[in-house]
């Protein structure tokens, strides 16, 4: 009997190991489709798919970033995060502090956002009410030049530092 608990209890704990962030949602996209022009994608913001041939760099912004550049990055590893250009000058702060020193991190203001805060990587993203849910950081820490990443490693500098 006691040799057939340990192995159930060793999968057990593996399993609640390696559960995923409560709420993040996760999508299948194909590398590499670059395009030129304004592209259509089904997320708000996007998570993934065609995009310019010239990644965003990254690093905090204070204006709205093209979704086609962006994108681009998130296929580097990068992770993008998204709040409404009316969310409180703290809780910003806050947004600012969680990107502060993150070589691979988008921060930028977004019309339309569903939720206050979107936080995305290529193929996943998670909707929060409020900048200190501690789900951002544990998003941020699994798909900052995580696994999903088609592209992880390529550059998240030497591109296009504009702004809409």
């Amino acid at each position: 009997m006691k040799r057939t608990l340990l192995p159930l209890l060793l999968l057990s704990l593996t399993a609640c190991g390696n559960k995923g962030i409560e709420g993040a949602q996760t999508f299948k996209y194909a590398a590499g489709d670059h395009r030129s022009g304004s592209l259509v994608y089904n997320e708000t913001p996007p998570a993934g798919g065609a995009h310019n041939p010239v990644w965003q760099n990254c690093g905090v912004y204070d204006q709205a970033l093209y979704n086609e550049y962006a994108v681009h990055s998130l296929e580097h590893g990068a992770v993008w995060i998204t709040y409404r250009p009316d969310l409180e000058a703290a809780q910003v702060t806050q947004l600012k502090a969680l990107a502060e020193g993150r070589t691979y991190t988008l921060l930028s203001p977004y019309e339309g956002l569903d939720k206050p805060v979107v936080i995305s990587a290529w193929g996943a993203q998670l909707k929060v009410d409020k900048a200190d849910d501690a789900r951002l950081k544990a998003f941020l820490d699994k798909y900052e030049q995580g696994a999903t990443a088609p592209e992880r490693g390529a550059p998240c500098s030497g591109g296009y530092s504009g702004t809409r």
